[in-house]
């Protein structure tokens, strides 16, 4: 289903700086409403209000914090109230939350595209997401990291099937500065004030580092959009509508899937639609998760990932399972904690992550093609098998109504 004329699309988009919420971004959204309509398929762009970014909530956060521990001699009472607000604004951040705090920062524009496929008067309605827009780099996301701890506890890493819950060490050292300055623990509040400063010292070197490429995460699921494009508009799956989604600010805490589950809320019933996220399907090994959530994880709706696995076995493609997403968040949270069934669809390298994850490496030289032709072929049979389900449901209910 990969064609080079695919290759081209994501060599094209590479090429753009595409920040969340920014020109760049605005501009792989216009290309892309191009790129459906050379694969036979309308698309529109719809617009939506972001921040861009989330080092800012998180990073003053736990500034913040930091500077409440140092304060807490003043005042232990201000200090813990401080730091537990700073507690508080990272969770809501990082858990999709109501972004309380987010909510006061200057906006920018987000674009997202959306182009439709299937039958639109369909019961059942399959939203595919990806996102285009690059996140920054950053020591955050050094990629010595991972190996270096596979190396020094080979035991223990095999053993692991949840990335680091990366929201649980942003909101540490703000809970630590509170808790010890509620109980006049001096150390503890010190070690708190230590791990909030680093926490803002990190955040703040992904603000000052450049956008990578983001071939990735998450162009080479945008290539999976576009392959399934050229297919449903040449042969459009009866009984079933699909949305093709490309969000933008996914990397600002998925404020453009947000803004999408808002805007289409009341034409989108939950109980007729689900969502497939995708995400880095240019790694070695296809995965279907089983959940995701930086501080409290959340498992994906379990007959859609069977689902997804049917249409695994059937395309013949081997899939990893098990696998949890804590290490950051994808386009399926919004969904799923707005009532929707929702998954995610995803690829690793040998040691379970992502491959050149938010690193200047992930070019399009780096992307592994047959993974990600293996993916549209296994989308593509998910939604098949779909349409073909419901049009059995269909067929039935007439039967039984002529007999009737």
């Amino acid at each position: 289903m990969i064609d080079a004329s695919i290759r081209s699309a994501v060599d094209e988009l590479a090429a753009l700086e595409r920040g969340s919420a920014t020109d760049g971004e605005a501009r792989a959204a216009a290309l892309l409403v191009e790129m459906f309509a050379e694969r036979g398929l309308a698309a529109e762009i719809e617009h939506e209000q972001a921040v861009g970014d989330y080092w800012r909530t998180s990073g003053f956060a736990a500034a913040a914090a930091a500077g409440a521990g140092l304060l807490a001699r003043r005042s232990r009472l201000a200090a813990t109230a401080l730091a537990g607000s700073a507690a508080a604004v990272i969770a809501d951040d990082v858990d999709c939350g109501g972004h309380a705090f987010r909510r006061l920062l200057p906006k920018r524009t987000a674009a997202n595209v959306l182009a439709w496929a299937g039958d639109p008067a369909a019961t059942r309605t399959i939203v595919l997401a990806a996102h285009h827009d690059a996140a920054r780099t950053g020591l955050l996301f050094h990629p010595g990291l991972v190996p270096a701890v596979a190396r020094a506890a080979p035991g223990f890493y095999a053993r692991q099937t949840t990335s680091t819950q990366t929201g649980k060490l942003l909101v540490t050292g703000p809970l630590l500065v509170a808790v010890g300055s509620a109980l006049g623990l001096r150390r503890l509040r010190r070690f708190g004030v230590f791990w909030s400063a680093v926490t803002a010292a990190l955040l703040a070197d992904v603000a000052r580092s450049p956008l990578v490429p983001g071939a990735n995460d998450n162009l080479s699921s945008v290539a999976v959009l576009l392959a399934l494009a050229r297919g449903f508009a040449e042969r459009p799956p009866a009984g079933v509508r699909v949305l093709l989604l490309s969000t933008g600010s996914e990397e600002s805490f998925m404020e453009g899937m947000r803004g999408f589950v808002a805007r289409h809320r009341a034409e989108l019933d939950p109980a007729q639609t689900t969502f497939v996220a995708l995400e880095c399907l240019g790694s070695p090994h296809l995965a279907i998760l089983e959940g995701e959530g930086m501080l409290r994880m959340r498992d994906y709706d379990a007959a859609l990932r069977d689902e997804l696995q049917a249409a695994a076995d059937a395309a013949g493609e081997p899939v990893w399972r098990g696998l949890r997403l804590g290490a950051g968040a994808s386009d399926a949270l919004p969904a799923l904690k707005a009532g929707y069934r929702a998954a995610c669809l995803a690829a690793v390298t040998d040691l379970k992550t992502p491959a050149n994850y938010h690193w200047p490496s992930d070019v399009p030289a780096n992307l592994s093609w047959e993974t990600i032709d293996a993916a549209a072929r296994l989308v593509d049979g998910l939604v098949r098998g779909a349409a073909g389900a419901a049009q059995d449901v269909s067929a039935a209910a007439i039967s039984s109504n002529a007999r009737t």
